[in-house]
Formats: C-alpha cells, structure tokens, sequence
C-alpha cells in the first residue's frame, strides 16, 4: 500500500526558529521525502491564545480536511483549540504534543487549570498521540489518562556537524534556546558571573521570542560583572551557528522544563559536554556520562557544575567522548517520518475500514 494522504496543521509560519517549529518542519519534509502525499494548513500564528475570529477560521480549516486525509494537529492548536468544534472534524486526528501546555512557565492557577481540562479533553478526541520523549508519553499517561498502546514516541532526528570541531580559547560556552522565561537564561548569567576567577567566553543564541524576556536579560547582562564575557547574540544564521558549535567547549542551558530539547542533540552530535538542568525530559535526552543535570532555578549550583567541568580536563574530555558516542547512535530525521507516517497510515486504514457510527476513538 502507498503512503496515505494526510494534512499537518501548523500556526504560524513553519520556519520560526523553536524547537518545536523546527521538528514540525522536519517531520514534515520528512513525510513528503517518504512518499506521503501532505497538506499543509498554516492556522493563526496566536495559538495558544487566538481570538475568537482566529478559532474560527483554525476550525473551519479543520473541518474541512476529508475525513481518508488523516490529520497531524501541532500541541499549540490542539491543547487549546475548542473541543467542541474539534469534535465536529471528519479526518482522523493525529495529536502532535511536545509537551502539555499547562506546564509552561508563568501561568496562572486559572490558565493551567483551563489548559489542562481542554488538552485533557482534547486527548479523547484524537485517534493517536506523537510525542517527541518518554517524558511526554509518562505525562500523558500518568496525568492525562491516555492509555499507553496510544502513544507513540516519535523522537527527533539530527544533522551530522557541517564544520570539524575547533575549540576557541578560552572555553567557549554555548547556550541555544529561544529567549522565553522557560529557558532559564537568567539563571545561566547568574551563574556565569559567579566565575570571574575562571577563563571562559559565553554566547546565548535564541530567537527574541518573549520580548520582555528578553528586554530583561539584555539589562541582567549589561549589570552583570561578567557583560564582557556574554554575548547575546539572538538569532543566527545557519552557518553561524555551526562554527559556534564547532568552537563550544561546553554546552549549557540552564532550562526549567524541556518536554525533548532538540539542543541537547546538537550538543551530542557536536562532541560537548553539557550542563543542564535535571527537570522534564532532560534526564531522558542526556546521558550521565555527557551531561551535569542541577535542579532548576539554581545558579549557585550551575556555576558549580560549570566550574567542575572547566576546571577537570579528565572529566571534560570523558564527558566529551561519551557525547560523542551517543551522539553518533542518534538517528536522522527520516526515521523520525517513518514513525510517524506509519501512525498516518494505520489511522487512515481504521477510517477506511469502518467506524460505524464516526465517533473519534483510540485504535492503536
């Protein structure tokens, strides 16, 4: 049987630089590399938040996919989208959930609370659920109620390095997250200006996505004692990134939650030890042996975990080969689109075959 036809509903534009925009743009060259025959529906770009004319454009763009044209729904849209009007959508829902919106960074007790009923609700519509992580399908599982043979790990793929590693001197610390609350750059300043005894350069590379954010950092860096050793350098391009990765020593994010963390991927392909934060599904994506995990929101015990490893050859260069090792088991993107067109294909045949009376339900 050839690939089924499908559609990925995406808000906003497909190349914004986060991790989740990336995986889906991937995922979805990924499918038409592989045969599939996909629609792309870009709905608004304020999911999570649209306006009412906004959340009815995204659910007449839903309906109005055939129900044989199974429908992969990105977790900003479907963990807010009215589960009323989902519930009116013919074609088979593939929910895509990098992580519960209710665990974001900075919400109310009444926005969680709102989030976690209608995902909660949401997940009872949807044929199959792609997550990027163990973490994630744990989540689902354990809080969501979503039994486990409905789940499917769909992990990111990576690129092999473009540029052979180049160590600038002194150590170069690399940070890759956009600038959003939820990524901790605040905490890594912090404790970058608590080692102004040790030789290091430091460069956060993230898209200004959250502009107070970063309107904040940008006055945290300026007072810091260290603001000659950090560069914000926003967004980059392609190759720029790649030679900041070839010239890294160390990789850090001080994140808060990560439902998968595609950096931490580049880190391990890249050969770098890395210095993150033991919280969501970090401890799933960095190995022991690469990576130091600290409690989140701790600056005093990141400084700590970045002066051991800029301190310790021996433990810097373990830290780099087992990087290196695992990063060189990671699989490519292709495979990422096998996992998931083959969840396509399967809820097309279940469509096919015979719901009797069209009620959404789980099948496999």
């Amino acid at each position: 049987m050839s690939p089924c036809p499908a559609a990925f509903a995406i808000p906003g534009d497909i190349a914004t630089l986060t991790g989740g925009y990336i995986y889906e743009r991937r995922l979805l060259e990924g499918l038409r590399r592989i045969g599939h025959d996909m629609l792309h529906l870009e709905l608004p770009a304020s999911f999570p938040d649209p306006s009412p004319e906004e959340m009815k454009a995204a659910l007449a763009a839903l309906a109005a996919v055939p129900p044989d044209r199974p429908l992969i729904l990105d977790g900003l849209v479907f963990g807010a989208i009215d589960t009323a009007g989902l519930a009116q959508v013919r074609a088979p829902i593939v929910a895509m959930v990098h992580h519960p919106l209710s665990l974001e960074s900075g919400l109310d007790a009444a926005r969680r609370d709102h989030l976690f009923r209608t995902e909660y609700d949401n997940l009872r519509l949807a044929r199959h659920v792609l997550v990027p992580s163990p973490h994630t399908r744990r989540i689902l599982i354990e809080r969501y109620d979503v039994p486990p043979e409905r789940i499917t790990i769909a992990r990111p793929g990576v690129d092999r390095p473009r540029l052979p590693p180049a160590p600038a001197s002194p150590p170069l610390i690399l940070s890759v997250g956009i600038l959003h609350p939820r990524k901790g750059h605040d905490i890594l300043v912090d404790a970058l200006s608590r080692l102004p005894d040790l030789a290091w350069d430091a460069v956060i590379v993230g898209n200004p996505w959250d502009a107070a954010c970063a309107d904040a950092l940008a006055r945290q860096v300026a007072e810091s004692s260290a603001a000659a050793r950090i560069t914000l350098a926003g967004r980059v391009a392609q190759d720029v990134l790649d030679r900041l990765y070839a010239q890294a020593t160390i990789f850090a994010l001080a994140t808060r939650y990560e439902g998968y963390g595609l950096v931490f991927d580049e880190a391990l392909v890249h050969g770098l030890p890395i210095v993150s934060c033991n919280t969501g599904a970090v401890p799933d994506t960095v190995p022991a042996t690469a990576g130091l995990l600290v409690p989140p929101d701790d600056a005093a015990a990141f400084a700590a975990a970045l002066r051991l490893v800029l301190e310790d050859n021996m433990l810097r260069d373990r830290m780099a080969r087992a990087a290196a090792a695992s990063g060189g088991d990671l699989r490519g993107w292709d495979h990422t689109a096998i996992v998931a067109g083959a969840i396509l294909d399967r809820a097309r045949c279940r469509r096919t075959s015979g719901d009797q009376d069209g009620s959404p339900q789980f099948v496999l």
